[in-house]
């Protein structure tokens, strides 16, 4: 059984669209997923959702939803980070800052300068990530 962290799970369209994709291989329909995120209103939102998703599709997959990033990696085969640095105000000046100068993006959180702030935010948070995943290793079961 495929066991996938999703951390930064609270984003209710993204995670739900990735967990189906995933589920869309059928070798994987069995997988375990484990939603890790910081806001427990929307993981609650995002777990009952995506279990309602499974349950309506009569697959075997399994969710257990998690604030603590230890007990969601532990075990993973896969750790899928998608959170979102700063959250939605962040994002917001990301738009609007660049906007001011006459550059006009529909997205800002992969190129152009939105993306440079969301990386400047966001690489050094991934990076602790990686440096506890490495740390944490062997508890985890990680080679």
């Amino acid at each position: 059984m495929l066991k996938i962290a999703m951390i930064g799970a609270g984003d209710i369209g993204f995670t739900r669209r990735l967990l189906m994709d995933i589920l869309a291989v059928e070798e994987f329909r069995d997988a375990q997923f484990r939603l890790m995120d910081i806001h427990e209103e929307n993981l609650s939102m995002v777990t009952n959702l995506c279990r309602k998703m499974i349950a309506d599709n009569d697959l075997p997959a399994t969710i257990t939803a998690t604030l603590h990033q230890r007990e969601a990696i532990a075990g993973a085969d896969y750790v899928f980070c998608t959170a979102r640095v700063g959250g939605l105000e962040a994002f917001r000046h990301d738009i609007e800052i660049p906007l001011r100068y006459g550059v006009d993006q529909c997205v800002g959180d992969t190129l152009g300068p939105g993306g440079v702030f969301f990386a400047l935010r966001t690489i050094p948070v991934f990076a602790g990530h990686c440096k506890g995943h490495a740390r944490a290793g062997a508890e985890c079961g990680w080679r």
